[in-house]
């Protein structure tokens, strides 16, 4: 009897099944999908309320002091507040420590590039009357560029011959997240320095809105949130959302109005009043504190055309003068007033209060999307009850662009004047070449003049 080999060829050969790799994602239970995670149904939210409460004031504290000291603080603290979000997502992927000091010198390049092209006119404006540091800073303007670039292929250069064998796909990868970082924190930046120097007004009005809406979607979540907003934000909820985006247009407008009335009263612009408004307005400033303590300081709407500290009075313009508008019979018989007082700018105030409300939020849930990515609650704990820098900014980056791009597109005056001639002037010719240029320009008038 033969023995029966056991071992069986394969007629053919199975191919090889690749399995997708799954998400690491952590999934959400299905009660903390229908509503398990919100602040209504967490028993220690009292406590975290007054952790957040207590830290919201001192910020703003902060803040409003700040914004009191004038345009060169608030832009330092524009640029102490991109240094620590800068620091917090480079924290993200860090795993050596040697890896801190290339991100350094790309955020000094970025820095001084930024920068130098924001402040340039201003800083020329400074050193005017002295005039070795007149030469000296129209010498680095004029090769700002330069400068910067050979400072870019500097870093670029250290970055090639760093590169180490095995973390080759690491090293790229830290150097495409900080050119990354660098765009999100710096674009945002610019142009909330750009806004400051516009007037504070423009960068005033626009982080107020986004502080208003964050601080009623917790109220109006925390006290009647029930349905869920989107998942990537397991605590937003609509009642917030809604809440939120109504008190935020509705203080766009009426904050505005109380701002700014004392500030055109002092260029003696208001008319005769009527006593009806007097009593509306006396209504509004019992509603609205930060208006009647605001509206002292005319200054908010002045641009800065140097980087002095002191001081500044200007004409409001027509944006802040008030127009009467009379309103309809039916209106009279149910209110107590028949015209009522609106600043044109209380319209354009309007827009950022809708873009406040119902755009600049997905800046922030963005944000949370992106902490889920990395599986990180926040994105630090300098702020307690918060989170870090970078969870506070994350509307604020999507409102400072939209706000620069907004006044430069509906409200500034387009054209040339008589101002712009004479920055570029400043900017670019040389002292001798300005001396010769009025030289001239007083022949060509004198000889006009004998002519007519």
């Amino acid at each position: 009897m033969q023995k029966e080999n056991n071992t069986t060829v394969p007629s053919a050969a199975t191919p090889r099944i690749r399995h997708r790799k799954r998400s690491n994602e952590v999934i959400p239970e299905p009660s903390k999908a229908n509503g398990g995670n919100l602040l209504v149904n967490d028993r220690n939210k009292y406590k975290s309320m007054w952790i957040r409460t207590h830290s919201t004031v001192w910020m703003i504290g902060g803040f409003a002091l700040i914004v009191y000291m004038g345009h060169l603080y608030i832009t330092a603290m524009v640029v102490v507040i991109q240094i620590f979000m800068a620091k917090e997502l480079f924290n993200l992927l860090r795993k050596a420590h040697e890896d801190r000091h290339l991100p350094g010198h790309f955020f000094f390049t970025a820095m001084f590039f930024v920068y130098g092209r924001l402040l340039s006119q201003p800083l020329v404006n400074t050193v005017t009357s002295d005039k070795f540091l007149y030469q000296f800073v129209s010498s680095l303007i004029k090769y700002h560029m330069a400068i910067c670039y050979f400072l870019y292929i500097a870093g670029f250069m250290w970055f090639i011959l760093t590169l180490k064998k095995k973390m080759y796909k690491y090293q790229f990868g830290q150097y495409a997240w900080t050119h990354m970082i660098l765009i999100v924190v710096f674009t945002q930046s610019s142009f909330t320095v750009a806004n400051i120097f516009e007037g504070i007004f423009w960068f005033l009005l626009p982080a107020s809105l986004i502080v208003i809406n964050d601080i009623f979607a917790y109220i109006f979540g925390f006290f009647f949130g029930k349905t869920p907003l989107i998942k990537l934000s397991p605590k937003k909820t609509w009642e917030g959302f809604i809440g939120a985006s109504v008190t935020t247009i509705i203080s766009a407008f009426v904050i505005i109005c109380e701002e700014l009335i004392k500030c055109v009263d002092l260029f003696g612009i208001r008319g005769k009043v009527d006593p009806e408004l007097v009593i509306l307005r006396s209504n509004a400033n019992a509603l609205i504190n930060l208006a009647n303590i605001l509206g002292r300081f005319c200054w908010l709407t002045c641009p800065r055309k140097d980087l002095s500290t002191g001081w500044l009075e200007c004409d409001p313009g027509p944006l802040f003068k008030p127009e009467n508008y009379i309103l309809p019979g039916w209106i009279s018989q149910w209110f107590p007033w028949k015209e009522i007082s609106v600043l044109p700018v209380q319209w354009h105030a309007l827009c950022f209060g809708l873009f406040a409300s119902i755009i600049a939020p997905f800046g922030g849930f963005f944000a949370s999307g992106f902490k889920r990515a990395f599986k990180i609650k926040d994105f630090g704990d300098s702020i307690p009850g918060h989170g870090g820098i970078t969870d506070r900014m994350d509307c604020q980056m999507v409102m400072a662009v939209f706000a620069y791009i907004y006044h430069q597109s509906f409200v500034m005056r387009q054209g040339i004047s008589v101002e712009m001639i004479l920055d570029q002037i400043l900017a670019n010719l040389t002292f001798e070449e300005q001396q010769s240029l009025l030289m001239k320009l007083g022949q060509i008038l004198q000889e006009r003049l004998e002519h007519s």
